[in-house]
């Protein structure tokens, strides 16, 4: 089969592998779209959990069941479905409180074990979730859009009665404009996403998303004006000043992936005088059935972040240095 293969540490290749076998509890799935997400590019460089190579990478997809072991049931060939690539022991503290996403041993599809940047993928059976008639494309969305629901769970944003009139996110990405067209399908009136680029920036206000420059007198203007504050950009000064855009009472999540070496300073006055809430999220942890649930109901604005969709020969350059340009939002594999 096709594939794209890290063989090692910054070597990424396009190559023939054998298909991969059957295991007892199990499916094998033909994939038909594959997302890349910037942390395909940490695992190559070995910046991202214990990059295991070789592995084929991929963790943003969906397909169609070929083959199912003999002890599974729930799971027919020919099903349409959508993969959770995490893999958690199940046996840590974490684990048994519910935080699978923070398992000391957390392995995951396209990181650890062979995931869907090749055209059939061996998936632990209980790690499927049907799609129905949902657009392959769409589906593989539901990995980042999950990653973002697990980040509104974690911030408070589901269960709080008082839901956020205004919300900012800081960085105009794929995963930065999701956040922000979750939030808005979450009910915020009004969203706002802040960038540098301009294009990105027109391509948010396309969507119905609030426009910001990064820097401008129009962001500034509105200093303490956001009940919800995000960065999606991983820059550390771009997460320092966070805060300085929160209402009080606002909360303020740390999305994006910052380097783990990096610093910030921030006030623990202040945050205590205006009663801030400040969180983190990682990954996602169970929310894919909810996230195909919101693409289900959405009107095609989320799949608009989609912006190539191509062969598997046509993706290795999107894993190198220089393979994409600001206009790239989501790259795809899309089968035949």
């Amino acid at each position: 089969m096709k594939a794209i293969h890290f063989v090692g540490k910054g070597e990424a290749r396009f190559a023939d592998l054998a298909e991969p076998e059957l295991q007892p509890g199990h499916a094998l799935i033909r994939v038909m779209a594959s997302g890349l997400c910037h942390t395909d590019i940490d695992v190559l460089h070995g910046r991202y959990g214990s990059s295991a190579f070789p592995v084929v990478p991929g963790h943003e997809y969906a397909g169609i069941v070929e083959a199912v072991a003999d002890d599974v049931t729930g799971v027919s060939v020919g099903d349409r479905v959508a993969v959770d690539p995490n893999i958690p022991c199940g046996t840590c503290r974490a684990c048994r409180r519910g935080l699978t996403n923070l398992c000391t041993d957390l392995k995951a599809y396209g990181v650890t074990h062979d995931g869907g940047f090749a055209e059939f993928s061996v998936v632990r059976a209980k790690h499927l979730h049907p799609i129905g008639s949902l657009p392959f494309d769409r589906a593989a969305l539901a990995e980042p859009l999950a990653c973002v629901l697990n980040g509104l769970g974690a911030s408070g944003f589901e269960s709080d009665p008082r839901r956020p009139e205004k919300a900012l996110v800081v960085g105009a990405g794929p995963i930065g404009l999701l956040l922000a067209l979750a939030l808005k399908a979450r009910g915020v009136e009004t969203v706002s996403v802040a960038d540098l680029n301009e294009s990105r920036l027109a391509f948010a206000d396309s969507l119905g998303l609030a426009a910001l420059p990064s820097g401008s007198d129009q962001l500034k203007g509105q200093r303490q004006g956001f009940d919800f504050v995000a960065d999606a950009t991983g820059v550390a000064g771009v997460a320092e000043s966070l805060i300085d855009y929160a209402s009080d009472g606002g909360t303020v999540l740390f999305f994006g992936v910052c380097a783990p070496e990096a610093r910030i300073a921030i006030s623990p006055f202040e945050i205590f005088r205006r009663q801030l809430r400040l969180c983190g999220s990682h990954s996602l942890n169970g929310q894919i059935q909810d996230a195909l649930t919101l693409l289900q109901a959405d009107d095609g604005t989320m799949a608009r972040l989609v912006s190539h969709r191509l062969p598997m020969a046509e993706m290795l350059p999107f894993f190198e240095k220089g393979g994409a340009s600001a206009a790239t939002m989501k790259v795809q594999f899309a089968a035949g």
